[in-house]
């Protein structure tokens, strides 16, 4: 489904991957981890196709996104949901036109049917009585789950997740974990996700990869993760202030 050859990615003179590979098969949900900065979200805009790799490919179902003409990179991104760590909603449009604009831009519908869509999204993530609202009138919160409900809309076949329980109460933040799981089970739905947070990563995660330095350090499942003798690994995912990781 997804697979990184090789990929190398600098800004200025500053490494952030350095020769990194790994396979993401479909339906699998792939749970990157990483100090901030690591360039975990950097590995999502290459998948999405919004960054070149310096070296190395970036396959999504067998086909390069990296060089890509426009029309085979658009239609891959047909394929994905993406959700913003700030949820990223337009600010001039409405939480309900927000969550509607990729069915409007393809036209999937009716407009009475792109509302019966979007209302059904917008009770999933309890946000029905906000779809009238502004994005400057809601929460944070609240903007994440516009923007999950905006990424979901078209049910795409992926969905890349930055930071998908940031911000958000604890009774949300298992709400969203259900929802990824549940997507993923019924809806056999590749879902691959950047998160801090390790709660989170162990419960929704088939592999869990480790970033630093540029570079995949570990990858598998939850388990093998947490029984890892690599001790950055163990100070990261045990959140401890000694150990090999400088603060």
């Amino acid at each position: 489904m997804i697979e990184f050859k090789g990929v190398s990615k600098k800004f200025d003179r500053k490494i952030i991957l350095d020769d990194v590979s790994f396979v993401i098969e479909k339906g699998e949900t792939f749970v990157i981890i990483g100090l901030s900065g690591a360039g975990k979200t950097t590995i999502l805009r290459h998948i999405a196709g919004f960054l070149e790799p310096d070296r190395g490919d970036v396959l999504v179902d067998n086909i390069k996104m990296n060089r890509a003409k426009s029309k085979v990179r658009s239609g891959l991104r047909l394929k994905m949901g993406f959700l913003f760590q700030s949820g990223a909603l337009i600010n001039w449009l409405s939480v309900r036109e927000n969550v509607a604009l990729p069915l409007v831009e393809h036209k999937v519908g009716t407009m009475d049917e792109i509302n019966k869509i979007v209302d059904e999204k917008l009770n999933l993530l309890q946000l029905g009585d906000a779809g009238d609202k502004m994005p400057s009138d809601i929460s944070g919160g609240m903007k994440k789950r516009a923007g999950l409900a905006r990424a979901i809309v078209r049910n795409p076949a992926i969905i890349l997740y930055d930071e998908p329980t940031s911000g958000l109460d604890p009774v949300m933040s298992a709400r969203i974990n259900e929802l990824i799981k549940t997507m993923q089970e019924k809806l056999n739905v590749t879902s691959v996700v950047v998160t801090h947070d390790m709660e989170s990563a162990y419960y929704i995660a088939d592999r869990i990869a480790v970033l630093y330095e540029g570079k995949i350090i570990e990858c598998g499942t939850p388990d093998q993760l947490k029984a890892s003798e690599n001790p950055v690994v163990q100070q990261f995912i045990n959140g401890r202030i000694t150990g090999p990781i400088e603060g």
